[in-house]
């Protein structure tokens, strides 16, 4: 196993970026998935389109972001990411997924163990939907002329946990696995300021497909590192990348010192040669890379990193 490891140490000005419509080579279709308990989940392809004769393509799965309780999967500030990849050859598909913190206020008589019970039963339905239209796009791979082995989840804040915390199912062996087709994997994993919840401490069972992670090290929505409570704990990307450090399996995790939440969507602007970096190198070629580079901005004021779990779920769904 390579590792790489840099640390950059540079001054960047302000950049102001501009989000562009669906680029005119870029065909996009809606299409219905699920319907969960009256709710309607669908889900956008965007694609150029090719010659009946091409190659299977491969697939972007991306889930929008927004703590639980809102976002959608047609964010004007999201499709900029899209026409990178739909034009670079892939079938992007940007999905719904239910918001199990939408409408959500804990009542009176709720304690922390109410809330961390809730918070699991939110990731868990984000992953059931997630499962539900990988499964969706599978069935119809030659159709949609996708190659079934390479099938990448993406997302953004609670798009990442649910990414993250899809793939830790397949590895655990989760029921809810039990919804994908036999033998399914991801070939990759994004995620842009994830993180993974879980009973106890992280552990990998079966080494998952390679991971790349995108964090703010003062991230107070979702933890950089970790948090526990009451016997449960939120493992943010540094964590990861650590627990995937020992298996050892591959994985690019890019850091900032002292950047907040705002990498969950300025990542998608900025490391699209990172992420382009790790589809070729690491998904698609396979090449069995560690790769940890921490970003620091000289004069970037230092801020508190100090949460506790409850900090984090209270900073989702409001105050």
């Amino acid at each position: 196993m390579k590792k790489i490891s840099l640390i950059l140490f540079f001054a960047t000005s302000a950049v102001i970026s501009v989000y562009a419509q669906t680029a005119s080579d870029v065909h996009k279709q809606t299409f219905l998935y699920s319907e969960k308990n009256g709710q309607k989940l669908y889900l956008d392809r965007y694609e150029v389109p090719s010659d009946t004769n091409a190659n299977p393509k491969p697939c972007l799965i991306f889930m929008f972001g927004g703590g639980f309780v809102s976002g959608t999967r047609d964010e004007p500030r999201y499709i900029p990411y899209f026409n990178h990849f739909a034009e670079r050859g892939y079938c992007v598909v940007s999905i719904d997924y239910r918001l199990g913190f939408k409408g959500y206020k804990p009542g009176p008589e709720d304690g922390p163990v109410e809330m961390l019970n809730h918070f699991a039963y939110t990731i868990g339905i984000a992953v059931e939907d997630l499962f539900d239209a990988t499964t969706f796009l599978v069935e119809r791979a030659e159709e949609w002329k996708i190659d079934p082995e390479m099938v990448v989840a993406t997302g953004s804040s609670a798009g990442a946990v649910s990414v993250l915390q899809g793939e830790y199912y397949i590895s655990n062996g989760h029921e809810l696995a039990g919804k994908l087709p036999n033998g399914f994997n991801y070939a990759g994993i994004v995620g842009f300021a994830g993180a993974i919840f879980t009973v106890g401490d992280l552990t990998w069972p079966s080494v998952p497909c390679p991971i790349q992670m995108f964090h703010g090290d003062a991230d107070s929505n979702v933890p950089y590192d970790k948090v526990t409570e009451l016997g449960v704990g939120f493992y943010g990307s540094e964590y990861i990348s650590t627990t995937l450090d020992s298996l050892p399996a591959p994985y690019y995790f890019y850091s900032e010192t002292d950047a907040a939440h705002e990498i969950a969507v300025d990542a998608m602007v900025d490391n699209l040669d990172d992420i382009d970096f790790f589809l070729d190198q690491m998904v698609e070629n396979k090449e069995p890379y560690q790769i940890n580079t921490v970003l620091k901005v000289i004069g970037r004021p230092v801020k508190n990193k100090n949460f506790t779990i409850l900090d984090y779920i209270k900073s989702n769904f409001g105050s």
